[in-house]
């Protein structure tokens, strides 16, 4: 086995071993009992893969703490859901390497078959609250980025102290938060959906979030043009974030998603930014 070789299964068995640790610390934090012991078998190929990969190198690895530490903490903040996709996609290039090295080693085949088994056992058990409730994330979301960036927008050139704009711009966002988790909640109840008042919340509690982050800048900046510079560049990071969380968990285009989003919020505050600049000179406002 020449050295270069030997630095590829070393990485394959780093890999492998790593994986094992993500996979049952992952099992620890699913709630459906089935869910986990998906993972922890998957966890164990996984030792088991290492395992093999051992006898190649004769060389004990330690495994990526810090990837496991990072997985783990992503899956805690995110949800199983986005991790075991971002994994899934790491899987398929995992099996393109082991094809690299199937030649010198033809069991490395089974590794990568039971690779491919591993991203199908992880599809088949896909299914958290948070993406069940998708749709009213978006609704609450999309709705606060669109509203609300134009409503800032035109408040900055007609009125003239940010302390004013953070006044206004609460009163607005508040208000349409607790209106959109009451439509939301008629619309659901009406469809007879039991789950009307968690959705409700969902799409209010998004509102809501969304509008105190857009009005961050005012509360802190004096300066009432450079707060809506920063809040426009959140509005765009906000749209970017939550359209990658999108893609990976549901198999999405990110791309199209997101300027599609990113056009319309703009869009709207250029287009109410306008209007406040003419309805300030048509009615003689001096701010």
């Amino acid at each position: 086995m020449d050295e270069s070789m030997k630095k590829r299964i070393l990485a394959a068995q780093r890999n492998e071993i790593t994986e094992y640790h993500v996979y049952t610390k992952l099992a620890e934090l699913a709630k459906n009992e089935q869910n986990a012991q998906v993972l922890r078998d998957i966890g164990e190929a996984e030792r088991r893969h290492a395992e093999f990969w051992k006898t190649k190198t004769g060389t004990e690895v330690q495994p990526d703490w810090g990837k496991v530490w990072r997985t783990v903490t992503l899956a805690r903040i995110l949800g199983l859901t986005f991790v075991l996709k971002r994994m899934e996609k790491n899987e398929g290039t995992a099996s393109r390497k082991y094809a690299e090295i199937e030649a010198a080693f033809p069991e490395v085949k089974k590794i990568s078959e039971d690779e491919a088994a591993h991203e199908k056992s992880l599809l088949a058990m896909l299914d958290e609250e948070l993406l069940q409730y998708v749709g009213s994330i978006v609704l609450g979301l999309n709705d606060a980025l669109v509203e609300l960036t134009g409503a800032l927008a035109g408040f900055t050139l007609a009125l003239g102290d940010t302390r004013i704009i953070s006044l206004a711009g609460l009163v607005t966002g508040i208000s349409a938060a607790f209106s959109m988790a009451a439509s939301d909640y008629l619309s659901s109840k009406a469809d007879g959906d039991p789950r009307a008042a968690r959705s409700a919340l969902y799409t209010g509690g998004t509102y809501l979030i969304t509008v105190i982050l857009m009005i961050l800048p005012y509360l802190l900046i004096p300066y009432k043009f450079i707060s809506l510079a920063i809040t426009l560049a959140i509005v765009v990071l906000i749209i970017y974030l939550f359209n990658y969380y999108i893609s990976v968990a549901k198999d999405l285009n990110f791309r199209k998603r997101f300027w599609e989003m990113t056009f319309i919020s703009l869009g709207v505050a250029a287009f109410s930014f306008t209007l406040g600049w003419v309805l300030k000179i048509m009615l003689g406002v001096d701010a």
